[in-house]
């Protein structure tokens, strides 16, 4: 069986899973406790932190081990939200951000906030301009994805986080969950950013929140004040050890690999480009590991199982939102008619992916392709 559908999850690293098995077997002790299992526990929670924000190129202070992408943007958007209330109560994203942050809004403007969706253009891009001129002297949080988990569309942030810095009282939140380790990301002016372990090799369940020095969030766990007071909770720390291994052993593939994802990319836009029918969701805003197409009038459920019979697993849209059948939020918002909405199908690259591999899948596609059509097309 091939695995295209990395941005849904990808397979854990056999590292990652040693080190979780050892830190589960060894360090059991509770790094609260204050005996030596307690004190060794401790030791490497704060080793595995300081690696990490040696790896994302920021302070100690400033990782939060969180259990992933959806507990990140749940805790960055209500922790502003909350934490910041008398400064205003207005928050600007896009309409294609991931279900987390689109639902934790939608949550908050039940509570009285006001939201901004900003729109798209064709291709799935903000435009910095609604952005600046949507903000108001009530804004309080700015939250935009880094890669679109659908479409793949890589969103301008260093020109948003830019506009974000000309305004002091509002924060810039990013979802970094499908960039990390496959387009860079600067942290430089970004107050928030959410990561997922299980996007990178590592295991579901592990994350981090990176939170600027001094930023005050309201926590949405109170207890035992682990994780500088934004996370009560005793810590994960096999979770947090596996995270920061399959950190270290993503960026490392990042940096040896550079141009495998996108020469791979290329490759499979090629052949599906010359596939009669295929209409690819692509631009130069693209994402290396991420390519969406339609293929109208076929049922992209019925594709994705005679595919699967193949050999080859790819996807419909986001894991997310793939048990809603209807069509594509994210391709509805970029304004494309509804025989492409319907019918989008996602294949998602990893690392471990190879050319000869998406060869054999165009092959198959090809022929399931037209075997459907007898009685789909």
């Amino acid at each position: 069986m091939i695995y295209l559908d990395n941005s849904a999850t990808t397979k854990p690293y056999k590292e990652v899973l040693d080190s979780f098995h050892q830190v589960s077997t060894t360090y059991f002790g509770n790094p609260s406790s204050i005996h030596q299992l307690g004190t060794e526990a401790e030791q490497l929670l704060s080793a595995a932190k300081r690696q990490a924000a040696q790896l994302l190129q920021v302070k100690e202070e400033e990782i939060v081990f969180t259990s992933g992408g959806t507990e990140g943007n749940n805790t960055a958007i209500k922790g502003i939200a909350y934490e910041h209330v008398n400064r205003g109560k207005h928050i600007i994203t896009s309409r294609i951000e991931h279900p987390s942050v689109l639902e934790t809004c939608k949550a908050l403007e039940g509570q009285g906030y006001d939201v901004t969706y900003l729109p798209v253009d064709e291709v799935g891009r903000v435009s910095v301009s609604d952005l600046e001129k949507a903000i108001r002297s009530d804004t309080i949080l700015v939250t935009i994805m880094h890669v679109n988990n659908e479409i793949g569309t890589i969103q301008p942030i260093e020109e948003i986080a830019e506009v974000c810095s000309r305004y002091p009282k509002l924060y810039f939140h990013v979802d970094h969950v499908q960039g990390l380790g496959k387009v860079p990301l600067s942290l430089e002016k970004i107050d928030l950013c959410t990561m997922s372990g299980h996007k990178i090799h590592g295991l579901k369940g592990t994350g981090v929140l990176y939170i600027r020095k001094n930023i005050s969030l309201f926590p949405l766990l109170h207890g035992g004040e682990q994780e500088f007071g934004y996370r009560s909770g005793t810590e994960n720390l096999p979770g947090a050890v596996s995270f920061v291994k399959a950190l270290r052993m993503t960026l490392e593939k990042q940096s040896q690999d550079k141009g495998k994802l996108a020469d791979i990319r290329q490759a499979l836009s090629e052949k599906l480009r010359d596939m009669e029918g295929v209409i690819l969701h692509d631009s130069e805003h693209h994402a290396p590991h991420i390519l969406n197409f339609s293929l109208p009038g076929f049922k992209p459920e019925v594709v994705i199982h005679a595919i699967e019979k193949e050999g080859f697993i790819i996807s419909t849209k986001s894991a997310c939102s793939s048990k809603n059948k209807d069509e594509s939020a994210v391709l509805a918002a970029c304004g494309l008619p509804k025989d492409r909405t319907t019918s989008a199908l996602r294949v998602s690259l990893s690392y471990s992916n190879t050319m000869e591999e998406i060869h054999s899948f165009s092959l198959a596609f090809q022929s399931v392709k037209q075997q459907l059509s007898k009685v789909m097309g």
